[in-house]
């Protein structure tokens, strides 16, 4: 039940096979036994200046993708925002998952510390893009998340040693503009991302560091395929 990396961290195009586990709940703090087999994938910073370790985990069952990321922080630079606000205005860990590549539609996940989401679609062309809600966010097709914070509360602006988030995006919701459920084999493109913006500095971070700080650069993703 563990991760093969295919590439290492110094290759701009990252691809990792996915072991399959069984669901799982999520604690926030990366404790879940599950974890423990999981090698970290480290997402290297590609802007800004602040030098905190980024790293993350994934996985996926027989329902869908799991994620965790954890870094180090020194502050919750965040607003009280509520679900599908601008989360990428604070700080925030960001997910990109494009299945299928004849297709310029993919979708993007945003989770804050706090714990607020934003789900959308997006499809780019030739760099115009928008994000799309998701329609019938119910029941199997909504997702799951919990996150936690070290060394400080879990409030906007508060002083930190990190946070850690873990999600869970069923394969029901990309009905419709992907093969689901997946084959052992199956590869699709992912990244993994995140910005902070302790001190009015912006910071930038991606498993995948082909996309630079331009994170809706989908040909710059990496690659997940679904192992047994």
């Amino acid at each position: 039940m563990t991760n093969k990396t295919i590439q290492t961290k110094a290759v701009s195009h990252p691809s990792v096979v996915l072991s399959k586990v069984h669901d799982f709940t999520l604690t926030g703090d990366g404790s879940a036994a599950v974890w423990r087999e999981i090698p970290w994938l480290p997402l290297m910073r590609v802007g800004g200046g602040a030098g905190y370790e980024t790293r993350a985990k994934a996985a996926y069952s027989g329902s869908g993708l799991y994620f965790m990321l954890d870094c180090e922080d020194q502050i919750l630079t965040c607003r009280d925002r509520h679900d599908f606000d601008d989360l990428f205005a604070d700080d925030v860990f960001e997910l990109f998952i494009w299945p299928d590549q004849r297709q310029s539609l993919y979708f993007e996940y945003e989770l804050s510390p706090l714990g607020t989401e934003l789900p959308i679609l997006v499809p780019n062309r030739d760099g115009r893009f928008v994000g799309w809600r998701p329609w019938h966010y119910e029941g199997s097709r909504l997702t799951r998340r919990s996150t936690s914070v070290r060394g400080g509360p879990a409030q906007a602006g508060a002083s930190v040693k990190g946070w850690t988030a873990e999600c869970f995006i069923p394969f029901d919701l990309f009905c419709g503009f992907a093969a689901t459920p997946p084959s052992v084999g199956d590869t699709w493109r992912l990244n993994l991302y995140r910005i902070d913006y302790d001190r009015g500095d912006t910071s930038h971070w991606a498993w995948s560091t082909a996309t630079g700080t331009n994170f809706h650069d989908f040909q710059g993703f990496g690659s997940m395929v679904f192992g047994d």
